[in-house]
């Protein structure tokens, strides 16, 4: 009798506390085509959609796709993966951004295998604000041509990072502010990251990297095995300005081609160092504006730009 006594208070205490059984988060959780968002998450009676799933999922945890399915938007705002490589895992949003971060400065935030798709209403496909780090993996985003029209717009107001490998973003805004990828710190924020086995097709602008809204120390991108094309403006852009963060691209086997201009680099600050790549097929090659830089090793192509093919603002010899 004594033993169902202390067992029925535990459980009452708990109830009281308001961590009973069902406020319990599991480390991972499940979704599905066919799932029901009050169910567990478990992968016997998973959700319906990724924000369903999140808020029984863990910091640190880890959300899986269990069929194909449309999983809906979604706001993170702690340290999380989301993976779906072997499925058709779907955010498909109109008239909103596809995936929100706001984190936790130390958190870091995986996205892999999604399909983002904007159907020509979405906002950006993911927006970053706040956290440790964004790893965006085998993911598509396509076609947010609403608002700032971004496939990926990475404005932290901390010290972030951001790595994107074997992803895909194209068709989203074709205006002069809106681009594929779309850097920009604001306040004290700082931004590294590698950019790898990355194809930048058809947007505004490919890569634009913008310390223009910094105060931080600067700001460090690496573009490696990538393509920036087909943009109506830049494939690859650098923007920044006196008094502001230090802004720098490092090319490195790499393409700009059928863009507007291929590489540009503006304002006192901006950097861009070209390595093992190729500007051709757009309008210009590659052109700055002093005392910005493009540095060049002599291991890049500049050929069969329409207009001009452009000249870096120094040549760097191999080490």
């Amino acid at each position: 009798m004594r033993k169902v006594i202390v067992a029925l208070s535990s459980v009452l205490l708990s109830f009281w506390l308001g961590v009973g059984p069902g406020h319990a988060q599991a480390t991972r959780t499940w979704v599905s085509g066919v799932g029901d968002d009050v169910n567990p998450c478990s992968r016997t009676a998973p959700c319906k959609t990724f924000a369903g799933a999140i808020s029984k999922t863990a910091a640190s945890g880890e959300i899986n796709c269990l069929d194909p399915g449309g999983f809906g938007a979604v706001t993170i705002t702690k340290a999380i993966t989301i993976a779906c490589e072997s499925v058709e895992g779907g955010v498909l949003v109109a008239g909103t951004n596809g995936i929100n971060v706001s984190a936790g400065v130390n958190d870091i935030v995986v996205l892999r295998g999604l399909d983002i798709e904007g159907v020509g209403q979405g906002l950006d496909g993911i927006r970053f604000s706040t956290g440790a780090a964004l790893h965006v993996e085998k993911c598509t985003i396509r076609d947010f041509l609403a608002g700032a029209g971004n496939g990926i717009h990475f404005v932290p107001s901390g010290t972030s990072q951001l790595f994107v490998m074997d992803t895909l973003i194209t068709d989203n805004a074709k205006t002069s502010t809106s681009s594929g990828i779309f850097v920009q710190p604001s306040g004290g924020g700082t931004a590294t990251g590698l950019i790898e086995n990355t194809m930048i097709l058809n947007n505004g602008n490919g890569l634009t990297v913008d310390g223009t809204q910094s105060t931080g120390s600067q700001i460090d991108i690496v573009f490696r095995n990538s393509t920036a094309a087909g943009n109506s403006f830049f494939g690859v852009q650098v923007v920044a300005a006196a008094g502001k963060a230090a802004t720098r691209v490092s090319m490195d086997h790499s393409a700009a081609t059928t863009n507007t201009t291929g590489v540009s680099s503006v304002g006192q600050g901006a950097d861009v160092t070209m390595a093992y790549s190729i500007a051709s097929g757009n309008n210009t090659g590659i052109t700055f504006t002093a005392p910005a830089e493009i540095r060049s090793y002599s291991t890049n192509q500049l050929r069969a730009n329409i207009t001009t093919n452009g000249s870096p603002s120094s040549n760097l010899p191999l080490e």
